[in-house]
């Protein structure tokens, strides 16, 4: 009997020794979180862009950054940080998500967010949704009330009726511009080239560092314009567009969708610093350099658990910006 109990002691002291070694042993509290966003890449110029554009661009990434940046002092969760500030980009209609989602070629949005905890690796995602005014809000259901990663149609916008979400009129999503866009682009029965050249990309992302030293990633899209109806991009796959774990960083990607879930993308990041010790920086610089070489165009946004962030494209410019020390910082041009 005491043989069998000592047995018992040394397997379980086996199993909590490898428990605590779950989490990476340096993890900490930070003293100064972090908040990353983007708003999408493309051929974003000065040259081209108006004053009052430029203006409400800057402006709402701003928004975005200290809406999230708030909750991480008050010690909200990463998670909490990287939603609200999704949820702000999600209501504008400057970025193709949300109210400012593009038409498919049936005349309909249909949306997709994921959102991911780094501490636990849980995620949630829901795809061609087609009335849920914040997808990312959806997404965090699916990933803290059912046991699945990814819903989409009409079973997700059942589940978002299930858990109290209002479904909203096609109306709200309306914008004379995505229409125009996609008016064009039916006309000529193609999907236009600034969105397949890699021209203009709108999703959006969020990254964040909370102070308890864990992170979280959120992204979400309206697609491609005249995308055929069904079709989903990187965005709702978890290790495409959307990744997050402490042990090694978060991503969030924007860009031609099917290059990113070739190439897996962001969990690539991930692995070339877990696997070959590479940096964040140099991770980030090697994923977006196979991207090139493949043909795709687009850019990445991620942070690691000490801080260190990228934010890096092969587009001529990216919506883009970061807070720390209660000082925000968005840029939009390559330089």
């Amino acid at each position: 009997m005491l043989k069998y109990s000592i047995i018992l002691l040394i397997l379980l002291l086996f199993f909590f020794s490898c428990s605590r070694q779950e989490q990476p042993a340096d993890l900490r509290p930070v003293e100064n979180p972090v908040l990353v966003i983007h708003g999408g890449a493309g051929v974003i110029l000065r040259s081209e862009m108006s004053a009052g554009k430029e203006q409400a661009y800057t402006e709402k990434l701003q928004e975005a950054l200290q809406t999230g940046y708030a909750l991480l002092l008050e010690d909200c969760s990463s998670l909490d940080a990287v939603q609200a500030a999704i949820n702000i980009m999600e209501d504008s209609p400057l970025f193709n998500a949300g109210k400012g989602a593009v038409f498919a070629a049936n005349g309909k949005n249909e949306m997709d967010a994921a959102i991911m905890d780094g501490k636990t690796l849980r995620a949630g995602a829901v795809a061609a949704v087609q009335h849920i005014k914040n997808p990312i809000n959806l997404a965090r259901l699916v990933m803290e009330k059912t046991p699945h990663v990814l819903l989409c149609g009409q079973g997700a916008e059942e589940f978002a009726r299930q858990q109290g979400m209002p479904l909203m009129p096609e109306e709200y999503f309306f914008t004379e511009h995505r229409w125009q866009q996609f008016l064009k682009a039916k006309e000529q029965d193609t999907i236009p080239e600034d969105t397949t050249s890699g021209k203009k990309f709108g999703t959006v992302g969020a990254l964040a560092l909370d102070k308890a030293g864990n992170l979280a990633a959120g992204t979400s899209t309206g697609g491609l314009t005249y995308k055929k109806s069904g079709r989903i991009g990187d965005t709702p796959l978890i290790g495409a567009g959307t990744y997050a774990d402490n042990q090694t960083c978060a991503v969030s990607a924007t860009g031609q969708g099917e290059y990113f879930m070739r190439g897996v993308v962001a969990y690539d990041i991930a692995a070339m610093i877990e696997y070959r010790g590479l940096s964040l920086e140099a991770a980030v610089q090697e994923a977006i350099k196979k991207l090139s070489a493949a043909g795709g165009t687009g850019g990445v946004i991620a942070l690691d658990r000490k801080g260190h962030m990228a934010m890096t494209f092969n587009t001529a410019g990216m919506y883009r910006g970061y807070i720390r020390d209660n000082t925000p910082v968005v840029m939009l041009y390559k330089e």
